[in-house]
């Protein structure tokens, strides 16, 4: 018997669109001799589908889908997700197809409520397990269990599924990438098989969806735990694993990816899809000079092509000559259309409206933030006139600490480095010049500055961000607590300036850009922190 892994990259609510590929996935599985195609959940819906889960009309429109596929799984079966709707109650569904019959309708019992996930909003968990029988060609018949995503994490529905007679488990899934979730996955989903004994194969998405980012490296275990065969992560694959004897035979294995390169094909692939499934013709990008313009306009121009990227530099009179010389060196190896707008005859004109409501005041981050403004009302306006979405450079410890200017350097659509450390910007900053080098060495060794005041470094206002990032990941992405990471061996001083500033520049992030997930925590749909808030430990 064989079975095909379909991992590929849907869009939500694009029922008609996500039906014509798995029709697609079909005849390429029918071509190599399928018994059974296994896509991911929700495979006609997308993941996650949010609030189109309340419109009766959607579930209407997938069940127009679903009736297609029917008509089409004639000599393979087909095991699809889709949301259903059943009397007062919703289910995240799969359902197993053959001949023109359904075979099988199974619904999800254990429906994760963390995270960035809110399926207790939507659905209701389902009653029992799923097991259906699949003919073999030598006549023989196999008993199949389907669980969905969730399910697998958790022993009860495996075990159902084994006691009804299972001999292999098929598991569509959505789950989205972050920094180890991979190894995470493998560790659980070997727990299932050696708890039951049974094979396993477990069916992945790839794709950007607004926030979330979802890297495929969908994977089989045969009985004793063993790796199988695994897809490659972060592009649409189509791999044959094959059954026999009560298990999994060995089959293709794509290589693991290491820890920058993941991150880096990780934002390629959420900035690709965001411009692309929203039909952006393409992006625009401040330059500064700095590290984290430079790192956004190379994944840029990897997701989208040269031709498709706009990057603008937009000096003022505290933008430094080495400035201009290492953006207008990195344009030209990357080939992209480049404007320099001058922004300092605006500055001065805003000055000088403002001088008489300013006067007696000091120069403070006022004038500093007024530049910055400038600069997001020209990005913006060159946004409005050609189409093209704005990308935001700034990176998560600028967002934790509020190191940014809201209507500034904040304006814009996609937030490429909105979950990656500044300490994390370099490394992949250096990855990717590994591959053939497009950042200039001077702008990743010189300190990093905003350049919005003589002579200013991000140090001067910021701990260094080998402590920064430190005192983040603890605070943000682990709960720890303030006594905790002090605890640690970290400075009171230090701690207490991070964390007063994350809760202070709570309003700023509610209004930040979109970007994609990539710690086990960002901020965004797993950041729910109230702006108006008395607790501090």
């Amino acid at each position: 018997m064989k079975i095909a892994i379909a991992q590929f990259n849907a869009t939500v609510g694009d029922l008609a669109g996500n039906t014509d590929q798995v029709l697609a996935q079909l005849a390429l599985a029918r071509q190599q001799g399928a018994d059974i195609l296994l896509c991911p959940e929700l495979t006609l819906a997308g993941y996650p589908p949010e609030d189109l889960l309340l419109r009766p009309s959607f579930y209407a429109a997938c069940n127009e889908q679903l009736d297609r596929l029917l008509d089409a799984a004639d000599d393979i079966t087909l095991v699809v997700g889709h949301p259903q709707w059943l009397g007062e109650e919703r289910f995240n569904a799969v359902t197993v197809m053959r001949d023109g019959h359904i075979v099988l309708r199974y619904q999800k019992m254990v429906l994760p409520n963390n995270e960035v996930f809110d399926e207790c909003r939507y659905f209701t968990p389902g009653a029992g397990a799923g097991v259906f029988e699949q003919r073999c060609h030598d006549g023989s018949t196999v008993r199949v269990g389907v669980l969905i995503c969730e399910d697998v994490w958790h022993l009860e529905p495996a075990a159902e599924a084994a006691e009804q007679g299972a001999e292999l488990l098929l598991v569509p899934n959505a789950s989205p990438y972050h920094l180890g979730k991979e190894g995470v996955r493998s560790a659980i989903v070997r727990n299932r098989v050696e708890e039951t004994g049974l094979p396993l194969i477990y069916c992945n998405w790839v794709g950007g969806q607004d926030e979330l980012v979802f890297d495929g490296s969908s994977f089989a275990l045969a009985r004793d735990g063993s790796l199988a065969a695994r897809l490659p992560a972060f592009e649409p694959a189509l791999e044959m694993v094959e059954f026999q004897n009560g298990d999994l035979l060995p089959g293709a294995i794509a290589p693991a990816l290491e820890h920058e390169a993941a991150v880096y094909r990780a934002l390629t692939l959420a900035t690709r899809d965001y411009i692309d499934k929203n039909r952006f013709p393409g992006a625009i990008i401040g330059l500064s000079g700095g590290i984290d313009s430079a790192l956004t306009l190379a994944i840029a121009v990897d997701a989208l092509g040269a031709e498709r990227v706009r990057a603008v530099m937009m000096p003022s009179r505290y933008t430094a000559s080495i400035s201009l010389d290492d953006s207008r060196e990195m344009v030209k190896r990357l080939g992209v259309q480049y404007d320099e707008i001058d922004i300092e005859p605006m500055f001065a004109a805003f000055s000088s409206a403002l001088a008489p409501h300013f006067a007696g005041l000091p120069v403070d981050a006022t004038e500093e933030n007024l530049q910055s403004r400038i600069r997001g009302v020209l990005l913006m306006a060159l946004s409005n006139k050609t189409g093209r979405l704005v990308l935001t450079t700034g990176n998560k410890s600028e967002m934790t600490t509020g190191y940014a200017t809201l209507y500034g350097d904040m304006a814009g659509g996609y937030a490429v480095l909105k979950d990656i450390a500044k300490t994390l910007v370099y490394r992949l900053a250096h990855y990717r010049n590994s591959l053939g080098e497009v950042i200039p060495e001077r702008i990743i060794t010189r300190p990093p500055s905003a350049e919005l005041r003589a002579d200013q470094v991000d140090q001067d206002s910021l701990p260094p961000y080998e402590i920064l990032d430190a005192i983040m990941e603890r605070y943000v992405e682990r709960n720890e607590s303030i006594a905790d990471i002090i605890a640690a061996g970290f400075s009171e001083a230090d701690v207490l300036r991070v964390v007063k500033l994350l809760k202070v520049n709570e309003y700023k992030r509610r209004q930040a850009a979109v970007g994609a997930r990539i710690t086990p925590r960002g901020f965004g749909k797993d950041w729910r922190y109230p702006i108006t808030n008395g607790f501090f430990r």
